[in-house]
């Protein structure tokens, strides 16, 4: 049984951690802007972060400010290479994790790359801020696994996501 899919749409910042490539070469960036842009969403900021802990995170921090900004997609950083450091620098910063996103990223990814799905360390979340929660997606930087992730998984359910983060607690 599938969950009701929702329209809602929101301002989102789509973050590129990456050393090497610029807003001219991000094909990936590039691609999220496009996908998100279609589906409605607004596309608030998009920056190129180079994969140093303090500058991602007082990048994360700014957009998390941003009161219009409802949800970051970083992408890249998650592999197993030593510069990837994006989960290592992100996820202290979650108040809590959607573990499903990263098993089910690895598993369809499996099936398009075999055992290399297991190198990827692609996570979601929200962190709360000033009882506002902002979802954080933590995807590779490949643009297939970009395409995956946005068209099977995020955009699918982003607009339920957004609905039920609204909620407050009772």
């Amino acid at each position: 049984m599938q969950h009701a899919t929702s329209d809602t749409t929101t301002s989102i910042a789509i973050l590129t951690a990456s050393d090497t490539r610029t807003l001219e070469n991000d094909q990936s960036g590039a691609f999220i802007d496009q996908a998100l842009s279609a589906s409605g969403h607004f596309v608030a900021c998009r920056e190129i972060v180079k994969e140093e802990p303090e500058l991602m995170k007082s990048t994360i921090s700014k957009c998390l400010q941003n009161p219009e900004i409802r949800v970051i997609i970083v992408t890249g950083g998650t592999g197993a290479a030593p510069r990837d450091i994006t989960p290592d620098v992100l996820l202290p910063m979650f108040d809590a994790t959607l573990p499903g996103f990263g098993e089910l990223f690895r598993q369809l990814s499996y099936k398009d790359i075999g055992a290399a799905a297991i190198l990827s360390r692609a996570e979601a979340g929200w962190i709360d801020v000033n009882g506002v929660r902002k979802i954080l997606f933590l995807i590779p930087g490949s643009p297939n696994a970009v395409k995956l992730a946005i068209e099977k998984l995020i955009l699918p359910q982003l607009g339920h996501l957004l609905d039920i983060s609204s909620l407050e607690r009772t």
